[in-house]
């Protein structure tokens, strides 16, 4: 983990409320899937969030996690380096959430690299992971691996053709929504504006 000072007052209760987000269960969910998806000998963390967060900071398993996602020959990043140098691995990270994006994970659930390499938003890590596996179940291209129970899968779209006749039509049809004018008149409607005329009683 980065070496940060302790924070105090308001942003160490904001810090708190980030790290009761992080879920448990679902790191041991996530840590499965990575190693039977990259299908590659890489070593089960230790349980906990900082040693998750270890086992992710350098990038090198995000990269070979979305490069499985891929048909061998097509994966997008290319090179995938072990430096221990920090700005080498919080550019991995970088070319990770790019290409995450590029696959379909929606922008609203990307972490930024601080969230990781800092450590300060390790939930926000784990929802891009999430939304990741979601997009490669829907997609059901043969290159998941793992449980397709284990992510949701996302709602397809489903676009209709409508021809012009069908358009024009439609136009025509007042929705039920808008109230009916059936039996409706202007009769006995005075002006705007204009005073109402009151009849004394005879």
């Amino acid at each position: 983990m980065a070496n940060r000072g302790p924070s105090y007052g308001l942003s160490r209760e904001v810090q708190e409320k980030i790290e009761q987000k992080y879920d448990a269960d679902l790191e041991n969910k996530l840590v499965d899937w990575i190693i039977l998806q990259c299908a590659e000998d890489i070593q089960h963390p230790p349980p906990g969030r900082a040693h998750f967060q270890k086992w992710l900071m350098d990038g090198t398993v995000l990269c070979k996690l979305i490069n499985s996602l891929y048909p061998p020959g097509q994966e997008p990043i290319p090179k995938i380096s072990e430096s221990k140098m920090a700005f080498k691995q919080m550019e991995q990270i970088s070319q990770f959430l790019k290409a995450a994006e590029i696959y379909g994970v929606r922008t609203t659930d990307i972490f930024q690299t601080v969230d990781l390499w800092e450590g300060k938003d390790m939930a926000a890590v784990q929802r891009t992971l999430m939304a990741l596996g979601s997009v490669a179940v829907t997609k059901d291209d043969g290159c998941y691996r793992g449980e397709p129970s284990w992510f949701h899968r996302k709602a397809q779209q489903n676009r209709r053709g409508f021809s012009e006749e069908q358009l024009r039509q439609g136009q025509n049809v007042i929705g039920l929504q808008m109230g009916s004018n059936k039996g409706a008149s202007q009769a006995g409607m005075t002006g705007y504006g204009m005073p109402r005329q009151i009849i004394p009683a005879s």
